[in-house]
């Protein structure tokens, strides 16, 4: 696996953070699905692979995963607001977030994570087209 500076990092994944909107929040009860989350259904169901949004993993949490790929123990998740200071980034969300992801683990599922750059530049279809097809 090749690593690369936060710098190059910055130039390939994140573009114009200026330019992106603010997150709608939820209406009635229903989730907004970010633009993150849009592409990649679109990515997925042009890949043809199944999936489950807003999956339940754990029996006794309300805990979900944005997305499941049917028959695997696959969770992804895209991560949102992270150069906005999110809530994945501020200390009580992140802390929710490590015991959310360190269950799904520890109940057997792989967890991958991708920020909403990663998905629009394709790197996390790759990613996930790899490991399912692969």
């Amino acid at each position: 696996m090749t690593s690369i500076s936060l710098a190059e990092y910055k130039k390939l994944y994140c573009g114009d953070r200026k330019s992106t909107s603010k997150r709608k929040s939820k209406v009635k009860g229903e989730k907004i699905v970010s633009k993150g989350e849009a592409a990649l259904i679109q990515q997925l169901k042009a890949l043809k692979i199944e999936f489950v949004q807003e999956f339940k993993f754990h029996t006794s949490r309300k805990w979900r995963a944005d997305f499941h790929i049917k028959n695997t123990k696959l969770l992804i998740e895209v991560e949102g607001g992270i150069w906005s200071g999110g809530r994945h980034t501020r200390g009580k969300g992140y802390l929710g977030d490590m015991e959310k992801y360190n269950a799904a683990t520890m109940m057997g599922f792989q967890v991958l994570r991708f920020s909403t750059e990663q998905v629009t530049s394709g790197f996390a279809i790759n990613q996930i087209e790899g490991l399912v097809k692969g």
